[in-house]
């Protein structure tokens, strides 16, 4: 099973977890914090259900957060790390995309989506984006252990 620190503070403060956190995505993003929008609200109430395991309901609130305002990267995030968890790749992979387009090509970002790769059993996909975010932000913890965890398997 999927055990994340989505979206890369702890959203998920799982020992061994390997994606970035929700509430660090806002560092990771370089995007305005959600405080005082009219998404915040939704993008709460997803981080709780996230850390519970109730990913259906996360996926509502992320997905109503971003609906709210299309420009939160930490709602994004938090959407793609939950399609991940849920099985849903392609709407994962979507959700990555749209990140992207906000934030560009984030070490942390990339580690997440080599992550979701590595869930689904493209190890060579996994491979090509951890390798990108070491190369891009080497030493880093999350990013080392996600290797690790390709190279173990």
């Amino acid at each position: 099973m999927h055990r994340t620190v989505l979206i890369a503070g702890a959203l998920l403060s799982l020992a061994g977890c390997q994606t970035v956190s929700v509430n660090e995505a806002l560092d990771v993003a370089g995007a305005p914090t959600s405080s005082g929008d009219i998404s915040e609200g939704d993008l709460r109430t997803a981080k709780a259900h996230f850390r519970e395991g109730n990913y259906g309901l996360a996926e509502k609130h992320f997905r109503k957060a971003v609906e709210l305002r299309a420009s939160n990267a930490e709602a994004w995030l938090g959407l793609a790390a939950t399609y991940d968890n849920l099985g849903r790749f392609e709407f994962a992979d979507r959700a990555y995309a749209q990140l992207l387009k906000l934030v560009g090509r984030k070490p942390r970002v990339i580690n997440n989506m080599g992550y979701s790769y590595l869930l689904r059993g493209n190890r060579k996909q996994a491979r090509e984006l951890l390798t990108e975010a070491n190369a891009a932000l080497p030493g880093d913890p999350r990013i080392a252990a996600n290797l690790a965890l390709l190279n173990k398997n």
